[in-house]
Parts: C-alpha cells; sequence; structure tokens
C-alpha cells in the first residue's frame, strides 16, 4: 500500500511540475504587456521598464520560472496588477465560494443521476426508462447559460421563488446561504447529473446480468436487495470515477454560472483578470484549480479500495 501511495504521490507531483510550466509558459505568450497595463498606456518608457524591473520581467525565462514556482510553494503569488492586492488574498475570498457552489452543484448531480439510472436500469423497455433518458438527453442538449438566463427571468424575476443574484456565506448563514446557491447549483448540477445518470444506467445493466447476480436472485433475495446491495454497489466505481472527473470540471468550469448569477467565485476573477491582463493573478488561478484537479482524482483513485475490496492496490480487478 505505501509503494502504491508513492508511485500515485509521485505521478500527481510530476503532472503538477509539468502543469506548473505550462501556466508559466502560457500566460507568458498572451498578447499584451503586463509592465504596461500596470504603468499606464500613456506611461513614458522609463516608467515601464522601471516597472518590468520590478516585476523580475527583465530575468531570462528559467530565471522567472524558478522564481514563481519557489514563491508559490510558500503560497506567494505576488500581487494584482490591477488593484495591488495580493493574489492569495484574492484567491482566498473568491475559492470557496466556487467550491461550495461545485460541491452543491455535485450533490445534486450525483443524487439525481443515481437515482434516474437505477430507475432506468431497473424498467428496461418501459416508460419510466424513457423518461429518464428524455431527461438525460435534454439536460445534455440545452446549454447552460441559455437554462441559466430562463432561470433568472422567470424563476427569480417573474416568480421570485431564488434570488436572482447575489452570495451569503452557508458557514454564517447556512439556510440563507443555501437558499441563494440553490438556483446557480440546480443550473450547473443539471447537465452533470445526466452524465451520472447514463454512466449508472450502463453499469447497472452490466452488472444485473451478472452471474453473481443471478445467483443472488435464485436464493431468493429481495428485488431491493439485488438491486441495492448488489448491482448498485458494483457500479460505484463507474459513478465514483465520473464524479471525481465531474467535480475537478465543475470547478474550473462554473465560470459562466458565476457570471450570470454574479456570484463572487474564482470564475469571475478570473474573467475580470483576463479583461485586464492581470498575469499574476491568471497563473496563480490556473495553477490552484490544477492542482486541486489532481488532488481530487489523486483521492478517487484511492477510494476505489475503499468501494470495492476486490480491487487490487496497483488498481487492477482480480
Amino acid at each position: 500500500m505505501l509503494r502504491h501511495l508513492f508511485h500515485r504521490l509521485w505521478q500527481s507531483a510530476l503532472t503538477l511540475v509539468l502543469a506548473s510550466v505550462v501556466v508559466f509558459i502560457g500566460v507568458r505568450a498572451l498578447p499584451g504587456d503586463p509592465a504596461t497595463a500596470m504603468a499606464g498606456e500613456q506611461a513614458d518608457p522609463a516608467a515601464i521598464a522601471a516597472v518590468r524591473a520590478q516585476l523580475g520581467l527583465d530575468d531570462p525565462l528559467p530565471v522567472q520560472y524558478f522564481k514563481f514556482v519557489g514563491h508559490a510553494l510558500t503560497g506567494d503569488f505576488g500581487k494584482s496588477v490591477r488593484t495591488g492586492t495580493p493574489v492569495r488574498e484574492m484567491i482566498g475570498a473568491t475559492l470557496p465560494v466556487t467550491v461550495q457552489l461545485a460541491v452543491f452543484a455535485m450533490v445534486i448531480a450525483v443524487l439525481a443521476g443515481m437515482a434516474g439510472g437505477v430507475v432506468a436500469a431497473v424498467s428496461r423497455g418501459r416508460w419510466p426508462e424513457w423518461a429518464a433518458n428524455g431527461f438525460s438527453l435534454l439536460a445534455l442538449s440545452i446549454p447552460t447559460f441559455w437554462l441559466g438566463i430562463l432561470a433568472v427571468l422567470y424563476l427569480s424575476v417573474q416568480l421570485g421563488w431564488f434570488p436572482a443574484s447575489g452570495y451569503v456565506s452557508p458557514f454564517e448563514q447556512p439556510l440563507r446561504g443555501l437558499y441563494y446557491l440553490a438556483l446557480p447549483a440546480l443550473i450547473l448540477g443539471l447537465a452533470h447529473a445526466a452524465v451520472v445518470q447514463r454512466q449508472t444506467r450502463s453499469s447497472m445493466v452490466e452488472t444485473l446480468t451478472a452471474d453473481f447476480v443471478r445467483t443472488a436472485r435464485a436464493k431468493g433475495l429481495g428485488r431491493g436487495a439485488v438491486v441495492f446491495r448488489y448491482a448498485l454497489r458494483n457500479s460505484l466505481i463507474v459513478v465514483t470515477t465520473i464524479v471525481g472527473l465531474q467535480l475537478g470540471g465543475l470547478i474550473a468550469g462554473a465560470v459562466v454560472t458565476e457570471r450570470i448569477f454574479s456570484l463572487p467565485g474564482i470564475g469571475k476573477l478570473t474573467l475580470d483578470s483576463v479583461f485586464t491582463r492581470d498575469y499574476p493573478v491568471i497563473q496563480a488561478v490556473v495553477l490552484v484549480i490544477t492542482s486541486a484537479y489532481i488532488v481530487i482524482n489523486l483521492l478517487v483513485d484511492f477510494l476505489y479500495t475503499v468501494i470495492d475490496p476486490r480491487m487490487r492496490v496497483s488498481g487492477r480487478t482480480r
């Protein structure tokens, strides 16, 4: 187990190093000059040169990269070119909002997706399966931004069921905070619920035809025990993989939803930084999101052995 842990940690560390290189090079390949943006378009060349020296942009790229990595390891991502605020404080203020939204949306996606997948798997050829498959097709086909705009117009503005914008921390006011996050989480979670449903249905249909399930039925076990104790439990490996991938994608892909509902999350921070060419913020946000994605997938990998005892340490079934 320790050997496997070391192997996975080594792979994750290597992936993170490669991601940091890509982020560093990609940000510097963007058009524009951060020194000019910070000093102002009308600044004289001497002022721009002074800003470049202050930001360390005159150093060779390898030196800049190692400085960037060294500071990042201590949590120092520099200061925002736009506001002068430490980037660490900006990420610390916005990342929790995005994480709360992503977790809430994933809870909705898992509950709705697994319920729909179970219904579709045990009702093959009947109307519940058609209804579940129709829901998943519709949820995957409708663009999130369009559905979000419609939700704001009808559910918030006309009916007044949900707030159209704003944010309240669930840690300070739990019920009010969940109320403000409910609609954006529902909109964000619908498409992911469709993915979870399809994967759950596919895995359960295959499991329900396995020999051990037929044996359980032959022993006289009830339908509920067969479906939930055997079929659904053995389908959790696929669902866990999908949830891990989707959760990382939710954190990175909540930009549009946060923009529609005016949530002060990391997606809004990223867009504002791109529009203003705030390079320290951009590279810090991308690096943090990449790190979160790697950590989530590492945790999912270790959850396999908890969910299914048949899984070897190497990750392959016996």
